[in-house]
């Protein structure tokens, strides 16, 4: 059998529970309530020396996410200067109209990774659920037939179950990683668990991750004990 070739996400802790990184090519969507760390797990995922990265948001701006990557030692202007990494920001109401700039964008400096921030910010201004997911599914085809490794965020209601914001999204792409808050010893602390991954003998359990001055760093061996913790999704 053909191995498969994968790529490093960048986070300490996490390439052992995806057996050594992300299937080159597959989307991934990262989902979480606010404060699990979306957007600096995103930024930590393209700043890999010598593979080229695109950036899209469409809430922060450019300036606030140089900034904010600063504080983890990541020095975002050194590596657009590079052209190593392209931060592009939208209005979230133009998603149809910039599809042929992000793909220009990814074709100029030859994108490996792409990181879109958030699906859910885009899918807001759209009509009805079948229009999100066509939407959802033009944007996954643009990133596969770029052979790009993509991330692409989405934001989870507190208090909800859902995989994502709008229940379609994980079914649209390859993989789904879920950053949780939980409860323990009366302090909240953060988990992830990757719900599916193709191509992948994944783990199937919760860990507890930390973001630290290097960014987020996984406990791959620190396995969650649900008779202690009480989640807040």
């Amino acid at each position: 059998m053909e191995s498969v070739k994968r790529l490093t996400t960048n986070i300490p802790g996490l390439d052992e529970l995806v057996q050594g990184g992300i299937p080159e090519g597959e989307l991934v969507l990262l989902s979480g309530t606010c404060g699990t760390g979306k957007t600096i797990f995103g930024m930590q995922f393209s700043t890999v020396p010598k593979e080229p990265s695109v950036y899209i948001t469409f809430e922060e701006h450019r300036a606030q996410l140089r900034t904010q990557a600063s504080y983890f030692g990541w020095d975002l202007k050194k590596l657009e200067d590079k052209d190593m990494l392209r931060m592009l920001k939208y209005d979230p109401f133009q998603i149809h109209d910039v599809m042929g700039m992000i793909e220009n964008n990814i074709r100029e400096i030859n994108a490996s990774r792409v990181v879109i921030d958030s699906v859910s910010s885009f899918a807001i201004y759209l009509r009805d659920d079948n229009e999100i997911r066509k939407t959802i599914i033009q944007v996954a085809d643009l990133l596969r037939k770029n052979g790009c490794t993509s991330i692409l965020v989405s934001e989870i209601v507190p208090g909800s179950h859902a995989l994502s914001r709008y229940g379609m999204e994980e079914f649209v792409l390859d993989g789904v990683i879920v950053l949780r808050r939980m409860m323990q010893n009366n302090e909240y602390r953060r988990a992830l668990n990757i719900w599916k991954m193709r191509e992948t003998d994944h783990s199937q359990g919760f860990h507890e991750y930390e973001i630290g001055k290097n960014g987020i760093a996984v406990k791959p061996k620190h396995f969650v004990d649900f008779s202690k913790v009480q989640f807040y999704t």
